[in-house]
């Protein structure tokens, strides 16, 4: 009986030793897979991270946009017309970097070590029992992971555009806008003089600014100073003698030069307007018969002209018939004219005409004329076969010193803007009329007479150059007086 407790103690030993060895194994299991959850755990964070550094990194742009549009010149003298040189730069510079820099590195180490060893000693005696278990658990994984990722974009645009423009224009500006207004009040005299006097009248220059002066009482011919130039030569007519042949002109009053070289001559005490041919002194008539009267073939001292814009239809002040007359540039002497205004004797009212002597065409609107009325102390305007006129400046019948009034008016000169000028000799002054306004502005000399550099005597003619400086046949004192546009 005590044998079989004995077996008994001993089986529930060995059991109970055995279950100790199966729990000693299962906790080693265990505990060795714990450390493969952590790694798959730890694992999985890493990919996680990886995947937000593989985000592409914000770009870096830089955008440089420069735009530079300089140097705009206009040198616009303040005249109706004048020369402008505008010089237009334009440079564009466009420069855009892109840069795209993506890197990544993963780097993942696990590490499992796993050794499980048992060792179960049992050694048996008659009177002892010894049972030694001895367990060693050594769990190693080893997991090593490395990911780079390195992403590089680099965009660069460049883009330079350059423009230069160089226009050369012609504009106006108009005098009478404020601050526009002004010549020098200080005359240059080019032309006569005290010591080489021309009894100048109508004046000309033409496109190359080269001055043709009419010398109506001195020497009766026609004098050319060219551009720059300080000697005068005559052009038409015997100085210092006047006739009715063909070389010869008797107290001349205005002059023109076609674009071929031609020049006409209002040979005004001989009743006719003499042509001559470029380079030639020999005249020919084309309008009057060389006879004062008032039939349609004749002029009875015609004063100033005008040209329509082709140059191949004049327009005549015919004086003492106080009328206009039209005849073509080619006719001949006899030939019958074509009454254009007046005609009915002389009037002061707006259906005729008094003393007719400067005259401008205006091809810009319906070929109207605007006509000086010298001893009508007036300026009309007259479309060209009208039965009547429009008044523009001065009172009909009335001289004076007065802004809004004239005395004998001689010439006149239009700008694009419908301002005219008037040379009011009767009150020793040039007038400036704005456009639309009948009050005049004193822009070159004054009421009292005078021969010094700021005074006129008896001026008629009126010329501009290209430069819109003024000249002016100052008649009383013998000579060209030029203005400076300022």
């Amino acid at each position: 009986m005590a044998y079989l407790n004995l077996t008994c103690t001993r089986m529930f030993y060995i059991l109970g030793l055995f279950a100790l060895a199966l729990f000693a194994i299962a906790c080693t299991i265990i505990l060795s897979l714990i450390p493969l959850y952590v790694s798959q755990a730890y694992s999985d964070i890493i990919n996680i991270k990886t995947l937000e550094a593989t985000k592409p990194i914000p770009t870096l742009t830089t955008t440089t946009n420069v735009t530079s549009v300089t140097l705009t010149t206009t040198i616009a003298s303040t005249t109706p017309t004048t020369d402008t040189i505008t010089t237009t730069t334009t440079s564009t510079t466009t420069s855009t970097t892109t840069l795209t820099t993506t890197s990544t590195t993963t780097s993942t180490t696990t590490t499992t070590t796993t050794s499980t060893t048992a060792s179960t000693t049992t050694s048996t005696t008659a009177s002892t029992t010894t049972t030694s278990t001895t367990t060693s658990t050594t769990a190693s994984t080893t997991t090593s992971t490395t990911t780079t990722t390195t992403t590089s974009t680099t965009t660069t645009t460049s883009t330079t555009t350059t423009t230069s423009t160089t226009t050369t224009t012609t504009i106006t500006t108009n005098p009478c806008i404020s601050g526009n207004l002004g010549w020098n009040t200080t005359g240059i005299t080019v032309l006569g003089g005290v010591t080489a006097p021309i009894g100048s009248s109508g004046i000309f220059l033409d496109s190359n600014d080269n001055l043709y002066a009419v010398d109506e009482t001195i020497n009766f011919d026609v004098w050319q100073l060219l551009k720059n130039a300080v000697n005068p030569t005559v052009v038409a007519g015997t100085a210092g003698t006047y006739g009715s042949n063909s070389t010869q002109l008797h107290n001349p009053n205005d002059v023109y030069v076609d674009k071929s070289g031609n020049l006409y001559v209002s040979d005004s005490y001989n009743h006719r307007i003499q042509k001559f041919g470029s380079g030639s002194n020999v005249g020919v008539t084309i309008a009057g018969t060389g006879t004062a009267g008032a039939a349609l073939n004749q002029l009875d001292t015609p004063r100033y002209f005008t040209f329509d814009s082709t140059e191949t239809y004049m327009y005549i002040a015919d004086y003492n018939n106080h009328r206009i007359m039209g005849y073509s540039t080619s006719s001949i002497s006899g030939t019958n004219g074509t009454l254009i205004a007046g005609g009915i004797g002389a009037s002061n009212t707006n259906t005729g005409l008094n003393g007719p002597w400067g005259i401008h065409y205006l091809p810009s609107i319906s070929n109207d004329l605007f006509i000086v009325n010298n001893l009508g102390q007036s300026v009309i305007r007259w479309n060209p076969g009208a039965s009547s006129g429009i008044y523009l400046a001065g009172t009909p019948g009335t001289s004076g010193a007065d802004a809004t009034l004239l005395t004998a008016p001689g010439g006149i000169k239009i700008d694009s803007y419908m301002n005219f000028y008037v040379g009011d000799a009767g009150k020793n002054r040039i007038q400036l009329f704005c456009s639309n306004i009948n009050t005049g502005i004193t822009i070159a000399g004054g009421v009292t007479a005078g021969s010094s550099a700021t005074q006129l005597n008896d001026p008629l003619g009126i010329a501009f150059d290209s430069a819109m400086n003024m000249y002016v046949g100052d008649t009383g004192n013998n000579r060209v007086q030029k203005f400076m546009k300022l």
